[in-house]
């Protein structure tokens, strides 16, 4: 069959008996938990049953202090910054009949798309007039229609974009199905920068259940060992995610951490990010929702998948609410989305209405637009931040872990945090969100001592107001 001669040789480095185990014997112990929290905290990853001890965390008390830990940790990692992108879908037809997407074969009337040229052209013009440098660009997962070549063409479009006020895309990021070595090689060579793939469930059982075995998707093995592909193809820039709802919450954040530790022991880099979307309303939704996650739960999650591996970015996206992103923000995040669409070519529609779940893939909770998003995070005293100078600078990979583990980053993140912010005020923000911007702009001025350094970012958000662009450390 396809699948097995996909996932030949394959290498299964999760060991679903020793998970069930972990949270089936686990139990709170408070004075071990701040141990593990004190490794956390001198930016070391947690073992799995270390990460299995804080899961098990459920007194009111010790909530508490892991959620207090995990925004401890996080702002000594990355500051007060938060990273802004948004999802640009490229196509929609998929051969998977993954019984939770609106997108899957089967839903005959779901409104099938591949964005042309000229309609990608204009979806990333618009995109850049509202104030984005970083997209990831989704497929769905269909491989005559979305091949690596198909991939390749279409970030060298959108890099090739320009528009007024120095627009420009500066990131890509890939969410697509898992490709061959050969195909990892032609997307990197076109100049991307993390390839995204989601297990969706570390659960074999489960994933099983979900994927219909006589589809590519429905190999197991094969996407497990996606990032070891992407690797071997090049690309050292990764990231991954689960989907939680498919099966039990805290097996899924050990499945992320044990994927972790893998490609940190194998390949000496982990993942860039982990990201961590709940299962929402879809065209079609047809399934068992009994490992449904509460917002308690996933408040916890987030904040034990910080402490759990302190480099990684946290991605949380527009299918949380307003409320949930306010509250979970705090506790580890670093990534999100924002003036988020998910129907192709939708960027260049008016806003306003109901979204049609038969043209989009789930029901996002967030539709705000990107200055009311930004607007929030000032109000929160967060930095938004389009900031993509690792990449650019070649801190990616091994490099990147170099100044990410230890915690230097910061050094790094926040002067350009400032720098992108400045940029978006200058060009395109409301005049509220200048006001505010410049004030939360000149607050974190204060907190650089006086010296050759301060005095640089200085001068650097002095030229953006001149006029120049793309100042970068």
């Amino acid at each position: 069959m396809q699948q097995k001669i996909l996932s030949k040789n394959a290498i299964d480095f999760i060991d679903d008996q020793k998970l069930h185990r972990l949270i089936g014997e686990t139990r709170e112990d408070r004075i071990r938990s701040r141990d593990i929290v004190q490794k956390s905290m001198q930016k070391e990853a947690l073992s799995l049953e270390e990460t299995a001890a804080l899961l098990a965390i459920s007194s009111p008390d010790g909530l508490e202090e892991l959620f207090e830990s995990a925004k401890s940790l996080k702002k000594a990692i990355y500051g007060n910054r938060i990273v802004l992108f948004a999802p640009l879908y490229i196509g929609n037809y998929c051969v998977n009949n993954c019984s939770y997407c609106g997108f899957r074969k089967s839903l005959r009337n779901t409104v099938r798309r591949t964005l042309s040229d000229q309609e990608l052209t204009a979806e990333v013009a618009q995109l850049q007039r509202e104030g984005h440098k970083r997209l990831i660009l989704v497929y769905g997962e269909h491989p005559q229609e979305y091949t690596p070549e198909f991939i390749a063409h279409t970030v060298k479009i959108c890099y090739g974009v320009k528009t007024e006020h120095g627009g420009e895309i500066r990131r890509l990021n890939i969410n697509a199905a898992p490709l061959s070595i050969e195909g990892f090689k032609t997307v990197k060579e076109a100049g991307i920068g993390t390839f995204q793939v989601f297990q969706e469930t570390y659960h074999k059982e489960s994933y099983n259940q979900y994927h219909p075995i006589n589809t590519v998707k429905g190999d197991y093995m094969w996407r497990l060992n996606a990032m070891n592909r992407a690797f071997e193809g090049g690309c050292d820039d990764v990231g991954l995610g689960a989907l939680f709802g498919l099966y039990d919450w805290r097996f899924e954040v050990l499945g992320l951490v044990a994927h972790s530790a893998y490609l940190q022991q194998t390949y000496g880099v982990g993942p860039h990010t982990l990201s961590f979307p709940r299962i929402k309303a879809a065209h079609g939704l047809k399934m068992n929702m009994q490992y449904q996650v509460s917002d308690e739960q996933f408040k916890q999650l987030v904040a034990v998948l910080r402490l759990a591996v302190p480099y990684t970015g946290l991605i949380m996206t527009a299918r949380e609410s307003p409320q949930v992103r306010d509250d979970v923000i705090e506790f580890g995040v670093s990534q999100i989305d924002a003036g988020t669409r998910l129907e192709v070519g939708s960027y260049q529609e008016p806003r306003g209405g109901e979204q049609e779940l038969k043209r989009e893939q789930f029901k996002i909770g967030d539709s705000r637009e990107l200055d009311e998003v930004i607007g929030w995070l000032l109000q929160k005293g967060f930095i938004p931040s389009f900031c993509t100078s690792c990449y650019r600078l070649g801190r990616t990979g091994v490099h990147f872990m170099e100044y990410a583990i230890p915690g230097f980053i910061g050094k790094f993140c926040t002067p350009n945090a400032l720098l992108t912010l400045a940029e978006y005020i200058e060009d395109y923000s409301s005049p509220q969100t200048k006001e505010t911007g410049y004030q939360l702009i000149d607050k974190e001025l204060d907190q650089f001592p006086e010296g050759d350094f301060k005095t640089k970012i200085q001068q650097k958000l002095q030229q953006i107001k001149t006029g120049q662009r793309d100042l970068l450390y």
